[in-house]
């Protein structure tokens, strides 16, 4: 259990070191929104320029939804993961068919949005709309495994994610706890000494890390150089560019001599929405 004075501390720590993001500086459902899918497996620093420039070109859902998917993806260059741009494209569609263009502030309604899950919903419900919710990334789930002493199963993590909420506050409780797990509680070159939680913690860096503890759930990061992500990428750049001919994909994706795997993970992207095929057999992104 987490006291009010610990609270209080962590609170009064993040005053001083908290971290200057613009998606900080809105309470707009839609901006956080765009900054939450954005920042899904993609480093702080790359998605600042690329949140700024589109939420410029597509402030609001509704302009976000009249866009040719096409433009989506284009203007998601950069960020990697494109199947996000399809997802956030779609999501618009049915906040303005379903919503009247509005963000909904219900856990249930944001689940049923294209590409939110479970972290993205609350992280929306907290940055957004204030509410009390605990947002486990992989930040906040390594500080309160050391400090509990223990890595929990996600439905367990979330619940004790929540205990830890101290009332009306969740939105800046959130935010310090995620800084304290980017700038203190790191998963290497960790400072205990200047943590604001180190009376409350059962590890203090002694001992195993319990935030290495593998759950049932636990996945380990697949390879990128070689994957078929990496050939996938390689496409929808170059598609965002220009048409590409069947002839071409295995120079363009990477794998010579490997056709079967190029239109093997080109079906894929065709099944998510990324890309068109046309009768002569030429791609291109959707329209």
């Amino acid at each position: 259990m987490i006291h009010a004075e610990q609270q209080k501390a962590l609170l009064e720590w993040w005053t001083t070191n908290h971290r200057d993001l613009p998606w900080r500086q809105t309470r707009d459902p839609w901006s956080i929104m765009v900054s939450e899918l954005m920042l899904q497996q993609t480093q702080v620093s790359r998605v600042i320029p690329k949140y700024v420039y589109f939420l410029k070109k597509y402030p609001n859902p509704r302009e976000c939804s009249q866009a040719p998917v096409s433009f989506i993806i284009e203007d998601w260059e950069g960020l990697g993961y494109n199947r996000r741009a399809i997802n956030l494209h779609r999501a618009a569609h049915v906040i303005v068919e379903k919503h009247g263009g509005e963000v909904p502030d219900s856990l249930l309604q944001l689940l049923e949005l294209a590409g939110i899950g479970p972290y993205t919903a609350r992280a929306i419900l907290c940055f957004a709309f204030e509410q009390d919710v605990g947002v486990v990334d992989v930040n906040t789930s390594r500080v309160i495994a050391r400090i509990t002493g223990e890595m929990l199963p996600p439905r367990a993590m979330q619940e004790k994610a929540d205990s830890f909420v101290p009332s009306g506050q969740g939105w800046i409780w959130n935010q310090a706890l995620m800084d304290l797990g980017s700038g203190v509680c790191r998963s290497r070159s960790i400072d205990c000494s200047t943590c604001p939680l180190e009376s409350l913690c059962r590890w203090r860096g002694k001992g195993p890390d319990p935030s290495k503890q593998k759950t049932a759930s636990h996945r380990s990061d697949l390879k990128f150089e070689g994957s078929d992500r990496q050939g996938r990428g390689r496409l929808v750049n170059i598609l965002r560019k220009r048409t590409v001919a069947l002839s071409e994909l295995e120079d363009v994706m990477g794998w010579k001599g490997d056709l079967e795997r190029c239109e093997r993970v080109v079906k894929g992207l065709i099944k998510d929405g990324l890309v068109e095929c046309n009768g002569n057999k030429e791609y291109s992104l959707p329209i």
